[in-house]
């Protein structure tokens, strides 16, 4: 379980070869997935990483770190293309999950809705960066993922269910949601840096890993999210 995955050729310009280029990148995702998780278990993530982030000093707000957006060409390999292709509907599903509890009653906690509105614009400003590094490389978005139960990923499934959800029971259930969120982040991040091909890319990958830590801090901070071994 040691090394790098193989870097996938340069991905195709051009809309002709987007319905064989769903097939790989569908590929590409479980290879990444696995990847990151051996990467993971021979490095020692887990205990060590989270009672680390247990010493940190927790933050009053989260934010982002800037990332201009390409504006020359960029190529992509199929690692690259993966990741964006399935960190786009897990950004979105995090932020239809945010929204949802902007209805709900939070303990009228107004650190923890300072919270939820920085982890909203650090969201959608990597949304942003994203999809500008998907046109750079003049490639589709592709929503390949709708309706699949992905790591990490919040569905409309699990927004149904917490709907239903008593009051008194959403702040913890919303926090193992997100935790399962930022963590799963946290991994393609880092298989993202290992097998990527894009420096922009792997450059933005190492600023949203570093600020899921953050993130990942405050929330346990926050709502008492609970850690998974």
């Amino acid at each position: 379980m040691s090394g790098a995955a193989p870097v996938e050729p340069p991905v195709t310009v051009g809309r002709s070869g987007v319905d064989g280029s769903v097939w790989r990148i569908v590929g590409v995702v479980a290879t990444l997935v696995v990847t990151t998780l051996a990467v993971g278990l021979s490095q020692g993530w887990g205990r060590s990483d989270r009672a680390a982030g247990r010493s940190a000093a927790v933050p009053s707000t989260v934010a982002a770190s800037p990332a201009a957006v390409p504006t020359a060409p960029v190529v992509l390999n199929g690692t690259d293309d993966a990741f964006i292709q399935l960190l786009i509907p897990m950004n979105e599903g995090a932020l239809a999950l945010i929204d949802h509890l902007d209805t709900r009653p939070t303990g009228a906690d107004p650190s923890l809705r300072a919270l939820l509105g920085d982890l909203r614009q650090a969201h959608q400003a990597e949304l942003r960066d994203l999809r500008g590094i998907l046109a750079a490389g003049n490639v589709p978005e592709l929503n390949i993922h709708e309706g699949h139960q992905m790591p990490g990923m919040v569905t409309a499934a699990s927004l149904d269910e917490l709907r239903t959800t008593p009051d008194a029971e959403v702040p913890s259930r919303a926090a193992a949601l997100l935790r399962a969120h930022l963590a799963q982040t946290v991994v393609l991040c880092r298989g993202e840096q290992t097998a990527g091909g894009s420096p922009e890319l792997k450059a933005l990958a190492g600023r949203i890993q570093q600020a899921r830590a953050t993130e990942l801090s405050a929330l346990d901070g926050q709502l008492g999210a609970p850690r998974v071994d």
